[in-house]
């Protein structure tokens, strides 16, 4: 057996693994672990504390996506999907002179937050310990402090003079390492731990929210839990099954681009220009109608049907790029928004002694989300309604109790006969199911450990003028390629017709970050790996 060549090596345990964009939040998970909690209570408890260490990505006023695979049973979705508030009103917005979502500071753009509804649910069925004893890592962490991440510190030059932000920026600013309390966020975090979603929705939180959105929400939208249990949508590929969750997830398009770039005839070998340039058809070929199919009501076994994903290879040459798409059923090419950032994210897988896996990722959407701030508690909120649209009779059109469009793609994978193997899941924006595409096809089709593929070098694609979470609606489509990939490759795509830009090796920005957890069958048991992608200075692996 080879060593993986990677900056972060894999870990490995009998017991128990979780793999965090924060080694303190994946330090949190093992915690529950030790003290006999399930990989549910480990989930929870990371995804907490990733809501203290780095509410620039994703916190309280997020939402959450889980994919939830235990032995014996059928893996099972969850969507903490937050609704659109009872004031949204399409015709309004347009009226004002809107023709995509407001981006940031319009309370219009922030559905109700579905996170705190998604811990709930998933504690609710599958934890085993207390929901106090589950949040009280974060608790300490916002309550004692921790030391502001680079990334955390960068990102609070956008947020620190906004109303309600004083507690996490009180001089401005963070630096790098200097320590950070949160007490608003622990008061919060206790409420949840003591009265369940009446401490969030109904209590302290909730009656800010609602006077902060000036009628936008009424009594009611706190009353239902955002929280839905449903069928996952899965697919072959590789020889394993993949399973991610439905819609308004844009999951499928991991599962559709896996199974069209593997019937397209792609390689084991990742150095190969033809492997990069069929991924990248098979995103484009799969992914270029999402504006107009992608909605809350939409079906993912229609959006996976054989024939439909047959039509997405046949569109696919060896050899060169398909032309640039028009927008869907307009003939013209759609209005560009700005681009003024990409989405951010953080995902965690978790696993315990019995085979109850966990892969879960919440987001504020963008960067601090809405740049709104529940101020009395601290919350940011997040801006997961810039994902609707305000075309008239638009599927996807923003109306009181929709769900919007979302980019959150967890996955597991599973044998053929239903043992699951991998937990992965990724940041990323719009690129998500393209980043979890090229490690499958990494870690299935071609036997990389999970470390030597995240480290690897990667590709995504990104229209420059698009607006965020539109990236098939730019007419300037760009291969995005870091610098330490395969020289062929950059011959290999520009020869191809396509527009390739090359970019610092390892930039969490442009190409994400992922974690996988890998259970490997070895003599009297199984060995778990786990890996953090080296795109998250502070992420790590940790076993027990």
């Amino acid at each position: 057996m080879s060593l993986p060549l990677a900056p972060l090596g894999s870990r490995s345990g009998l017991r128990g693994m979780v793999c965090a964009a924060d080694q303190l939040a994946a330090s949190a998970g093992v915690r529950m672990l030790a003290r006999g909690g399930s990989a549910a209570d480990a989930a929870v408890a990371a995804g907490a504390a990733m809501a203290v260490v780095g509410p620039h990505l994703s916190g309280l006023g997020g939402d959450m996506l889980a994919m939830v695979s235990g032995p014996g049973a059928a893996p099972e979705a969850l969507l903490g999907v937050g609704r659109a508030g009872t004031g949204s009103d399409a015709g309004r917005l347009r009226a004002d002179g809107f023709s995509v979502m407001p981006l940031r500071r319009d309370i219009r753009s922030v559905p109700m937050p579905g996170a705190v509804d998604g811990w709930l649910a998933l504690h609710e069925r599958h934890g085993r310990l207390p929901l106090a004893d589950v949040l009280a890592p974060a608790i300490e962490l916002a309550d004692e402090g921790f030391p502001a991440s680079i990334m955390l510190a960068l990102a609070s030059n956008l947020v620190h003079a906004r109303p309600g932000a004083g507690e996490l920026c009180p001089d401005g600013p963070l630096a790098v390492g200097q320590p950070v309390r949160l007490p608003g966020i622990a008061r919060t975090l206790r409420a949840i731990g003591r009265d369940g979603r009446a401490g969030f929705y109904q209590g302290e939180f909730g009656h800010g929210l609602q006077a902060l959105g000036g009628g936008h929400f009424h009594t009611d939208d706190f009353t239902t839990s955002a929280a839905t249990w449903c069928a996952p949508v899965h697919l072959r590929a590789w020889g394993h099954e993949l399973w991610t969750v439905p819609p308004p997830s844009q999951g499928y398009l991991t599962l559709a681009g896996a199974f069209v770039a593997e019937a397209a005839g792609l390689g084991t070998d990742p150095d190969d220009p033809a492997w990069a340039h069929l991924l990248v058809e098979s995103w484009r070929a799969t992914g270029h109608d999402r504006p107009a199919v992608l909605h809350d009501g939409a079906a993912g076994d229609v959006l996976l049907d054989r024939a439909r994903l047959e039509a997405a290879a046949g569109r696919i040459e060896a050899r060169r790029a398909a032309p640039p798409d028009v927008a869907p059923g307009t003939g013209t090419r759609a209005p560009a928004a700005p681009r003024l950032g990409d989405g951010d994210t953080t995902h965690l897988c978790a696993m315990d002694a019995d085979g109850l896996g966990v892969s879960l990722t919440q987001s504020n959407a963008l960067d601090f989300g809405s740049h709104l701030i529940e101020a009395s508690t601290g919350v940011f909120l997040h801006n997961r309604g810039i994902g609707f649209s305000l075309e008239p009779g638009h599927p996807a059109e923003v109306a009181p109790g929709r769900r919007p469009p979302h980019t959150l793609s967890p996955m597991v994978v599973t044998t053929t006969a239903g043992t699951l193997t991998h937990l992965v899941g990724a940041m990323g924006g719009d690129a998500q199911p393209q980043i979890l595409s090229q490690l499958l096809a990494r870690m299935l089709g071609s036997g990389q450990d999970p470390a030597a593929a995240l480290a690897a070098p990667r590709l995504t694609l990104d229209a420059p003028r698009a607006g965020p979470f539109r990236l098939w609606w730019g007419d300037d489509l760009t291969v995005v390629m870091e610098a330490d990939a395969p020289r062929r490759w950059h011959d290999g795509l520009t020869g191809a017709g396509h527009r390739v830009r090359v970019i610092r090796p390892f930039d969490p920005v442009a190409v994400g970050c992922a974690q996988v957890v890998v259970a490997e069958p070895v003599r009297d048991g199984r060995r778990l790996i786990g890996a953090s992608d080296p795109r998250s200075p502070e992420g790590d692996a940790v076993a027990r």
